[in-house]
């Protein structure tokens, strides 16, 4: 009697692993497997590379360099600073060549709009954070990078933040 209880019960047992295998396999093609997403790609090194180049730049200049990299569900701001008691928002654009206008002539309306969207966005805790409540005078900068050269463009588009 106990060989064959032994019997049943090792057969039970087999019956289940190949069941928790064929569950597995079945799990496995329903989900793709996890990406698993290891440092920056080229283009996201060579954009961190220019935007720390541009705050370098703003303060040679003077300006005071805030934040960086603030971003909402409506767009991201690559700079905020302070240059001489105005706050800046600075959209940072590379472009390898001239070939299809350079790098300022890459911040579209859509671009423009997704900037003023995300400076709404931050501006109360700015102010809050760096103005002790009283907003200061805003405005929206670009600054246009190539392999040979750098340009701060000052009020590169106007917006109204209210």
């Amino acid at each position: 009697m106990q060989n064959g209880e032994a019997l049943a019960s090792h057969l039970a047992h087999l019956a289940q692993q190949k069941a928790v295998r064929a569950r597995k396999r079945r799990l496995a093609r329903a989900a793709p497997a996890p990406r698993i997403r290891t440092g920056v790609s080229p283009k996201q090194a060579q954009g961190g590379q220019a935007e720390e180049r541009a705050r370098h730049h703003l303060l040679d200049a003077g300006a005071t360099v805030l934040a960086r990299n603030l971003r909402c569900k409506g767009g991201e701001i690559d700079l905020v600073a302070l240059d001489h008691g105005v706050l800046v928002f600075v959209e940072v654009r590379y472009r390898g060549s001239e070939r299809f206008g350079g790098a300022a002539a890459s911040v579209n309306r859509r671009k423009r709009q997704r900037l003023v969207l995300a400076a709404r966005y931050f501006l109360p805790t700015l102010v809050r954070r760096y103005f002790s409540g009283h907003p200061p005078p805003c405005r929206f900068d670009v600054i246009a990078q190539t392999p040979l050269a750098t340009t701060w463009l000052k009020h590169a588009f106007a917006e109204d933040l209210e």
